[in-house]
């Protein structure tokens, strides 16, 4: 059980791939630099200087962690702005005309929206179609290759239904074309091992919050030969990619997350593979017409996503809420959105079936209770639904 906005009320919380909550050790490493070690890195004096080391040690940690040199990881605000620094600033130095960009069309809207605007500045983007499972094909990428690709932008690790797509694969291609290859990895990194090498990319995005670091800190990882363009102006912070006085607490906090997630990754994702396994078949027998959304096999440990179809996903959701459970119907940056979610859609899941989603992302802290809380009382809540429904069969 963890606490809500609501300090009389308690709830489970199932919605780790939307954020996560800081990590207690981590909030304790980051204190010091909001308090007594509060002085702008860049400044010459003493005050300065303790910032400065724990900016360059963060880095440090960050690399070891992704398997790169220090010098390749640039500081953001979130994994958003590292996608876009990373497409908008390679497309920046391409020379001659408006080339050619592959991407995948699950990607997350800050990779897909980035690549719309490219495609008004003139750039040709192809949007490849992905499996029943979420799958990008290997053959698919290889056939839309062109002589004027420019880039390959394709996720690690997809936020709605956690399929992880074969990046080694994309990323031998890739090299043998000489086209920088980026990926999303913001739900991938600190969930499942990430090495920049083994996966074969020249640019990969991460935010801290999504392995229990703080919000609004991210990194983008930049190999070395990549060239990157600066999309913002001001400063020469972050090899002047990024200008700005460098968010110290958060950079800290981030890099702590990630050790931790990094030392402890064996033991969460043995224990998050059965949870999840438990939550699925749990919900499986004991509710009828349920779909598993995404490829089984492939998944990162703790997402669930599941389709009752003819019913919606939000009035499951807030079924749940009042039973002191959060879940989600897809990603966070998209809840406002009307109509089915582009990633269901893309994988050729029903409309009716898509509209009935409802994601579940355990994490560090769920605890087999949580599981047991969610299989008693989410029967009841579908199977209310279910009877006032028109479009259910449980309500003929």
């Amino acid at each position: 059980m963890h606490e809500t906005g609501d300090p009389g009320m308690k709830t489970i919380y199932m919605d780790h791939n939307a954020t996560t909550p800081t990590d207690p050790r981590v909030l304790e490493a980051m204190l010091p630099y909001f308090r007594e070690r509060f002085g702008n890195p860049s400044s010459p004096y003493s005050l300065a200087h303790g910032p400065r080391r724990a900016l360059d040690g963060a880095r440090e940690s960050v690399a070891k962690c992704l398997g790169c040199a220090p010098e390749d990881i640039v500081f953001t605000g979130c994994g958003s702005e590292s996608d876009n620094m990373a497409i908008q600033g390679v497309c920046a130095l391409c020379e001659g005309p408006p080339g050619h960009i592959v991407t995948s069309s699950i990607e997350h809207h800050a990779v897909l929206h980035t690549c719309e605007r490219m495609e008004r500045c003139g750039w040709d983007v192809t949007y490849l179609g992905v499996s029943d499972g979420g799958l990008v094909s290997v053959d698919d990428v290889e056939r839309a290759l062109r002589r004027d690709t420019r880039l390959v932008t394709i996720m690690h690790a997809n936020n709605e239904v956690g399929t992880i797509q074969p990046l080694e694969a994309i990323g031998e291609l890739t090299r043998a074309r000489g086209v920088p290859f980026h990926s999303d990895a913001v739900q991938g990194v600190g969930k499942i091992p990430v090495s920049v090498d083994a996966l074969g990319v020249d640019l990969l995005s991460l935010s801290a919050h999504k392995f229990h670091g703080p919000k609004g800190v991210g990194a983008l990882y930049v190999r070395p030969g990549t060239r990157v363009a600066a999309i913002t102006f001001g400063g020469q912070q972050e090899r002047g990619l990024r200008p700005g006085t460098e968010n110290v607490p958060g950079i800290v906090g981030l890099a702590a997350a990630l050790s931790i997630a990094v030392d402890e990754m064996p033991e969460t994702m043995e224990r998050l593979e059965a949870m999840t396994s438990r939550l699925t078949d749990g919900i499986l027998s004991r509710i009828d017409g349920v779909l598993v959304n995404g490829d089984e096999r492939h998944r990162i440990p703790g997402t669930v996503n599941l389709s009752f179809p003819g019913i919606e996903g939000e009035s499951i959701v807030l079924g749940l809420d009042m039973e002191g459970v959060a879940v989600s119907t897809g990603s966070a940056c998209t809840t406002d959105a009307v109509g089915p979610s582009h990633v269901l859609q893309a994988m050729g899941i029903p409309p009716n079936a898509a509209q009935g989603s409802v994601r579940f992302g355990l994490g560090r802290r769920t605890v087999d209770q949580d599981i047991d809380h969610v299989l008693a009382v989410l029967p009841g809540i579908v199977e209310r639904l279910r009877a006032m429904s028109p479009f259910s069969s449980g309500g003929e």
